[in-house]
Formats: C-alpha cells, sequence, structure tokens
C-alpha cells in the first residue's frame, strides 16, 4: 500500500471511497464530517442513521451519494474523544484507522482518502492522533493500494508529514 499526503477538500478527493470522522449516530455532526454531509446530501444522513450506531474505534460504510460518481463510498469512522490519553485513547483510534482498511477492503476499495481523525471537536492532540494514523495505516495488511492522507490545515499536514518522515513518538 502507498500513503500519500495531501492538503486539500476531501469532498474534492477523486477516490473509491472517502472516510468522514463521524459520530456515533452516522447522522452528520462538525467539521469534515459536516463538509460530507454537506456535499453528499441529506441521503448519507439517512443512510447513516439506518446503520447506526457506529462504536469508537469502529467505522462503517455508505454509499456516497451527491459525491459519486468519482467517489462511491463514504466510510464513517468514530474515532475516541480525548481525555488526557490516559484512557485507552490511541488504541480506540489504531482501531479506528484498522477498521476503515478492513471495510474498504470488505467494499473492494483500492483508493481511499482519509482525514485526521478525532483532531477537531474531539480533542486529540494532533501529532498524537498522526503518529496513530500513520503507524496504523503502514502496519495493518490491506489490499488497498494508495491511502491519500487529507490535511485540512497547514497544523495538521505538518503533524502528519513529521509521521510519515518516521518521527513517531507519541
Amino acid at each position: 500500500m502507498r500513503i500519500e499526503l495531501v492538503f486539500g477538500d476531501i469532498v474534492q478527493e477523486e477516490a473509491d471511497a472517502i472516510v468522514t470522522a463521524a459520530n456515533e449516530t452516522l447522522t452528520g455532526g462538525g467539521g469534515v464530517d459536516w463538509a460530507v454531509h454537506s456535499a453528499a446530501g441529506p441521503e448519507l444522513a439517512a443512510a447513516g442513521a439506518a446503520i447506526a450506531p457506529c462504536e469508537p474505534g469502529d467505522a462503517m460504510a455508505t454509499d456516497s451519494f451527491g459525491l459519486g460518481p468519482r467517489i462511491r463510498w463514504v466510510i464513517h469512522a468514530v474515532g475516541p474523544m480525548w481525555d488526557g490519553g490516559a484512557h485507552g485513547e490511541s488504541g480506540v483510534l489504531a482501531s479506528c484507522y484498522r477498521r476503515v482498511l478492513e471495510v474498504a477492503d470488505e467494499l473492494g476499495a483500492r483508493t481511499i482518502s482519509v482525514p485526521a481523525i478525532s483532531t477537531g471537536i474531539y480533542g486529540y492532540p494532533e501529532h498524537h492522533a498522526a503518529v496513530v494514523a500513520v503507524r496504523t495505516m503502514r502496519s495493518t495488511p490491506s489490499n488497498v493500494g494508495l491511502v491519500r492522507l487529507v490535511a485540512y490545515d497547514e497544523r495538521n499536514y505538518d503533524a502528519l508529514a513529521i509521521a510519515m518522515a518516521g518521527d513517531t513518538q507519541e
């Protein structure tokens, strides 16, 4: 699997699937989830509600609705709320990224675009989250050929770039 880092808007990606940092209801939230739901249309929230709840550390997929045809699926990934780091947050976040790859494999997705999960309103420190994301993606077997890590701002991009360069100290 090849992992690329890009700066941009995940809803503008061309990939078999994009990932959204969802909440347990899968009906839309803030940040990247708001952007994905806004671009995909109200059918995405209805489809999410039909398969919810999704527990932290898990991921589930729906069709992409208004994002098609350049994106076929949306993978809704629920990350952990940051609570200081001593409550298993890194394990839950790693599980989230593993599940993203497992769901992508179940779908037959060969290209996926993935945002930083849990770094917005959930408060996970960007550097720590980037290390978990890169380490987990690199160590999880998958049939996905290309993972594009999509950074939404410079701080996020810089954290992911450092993690990709191998500075993987949490």
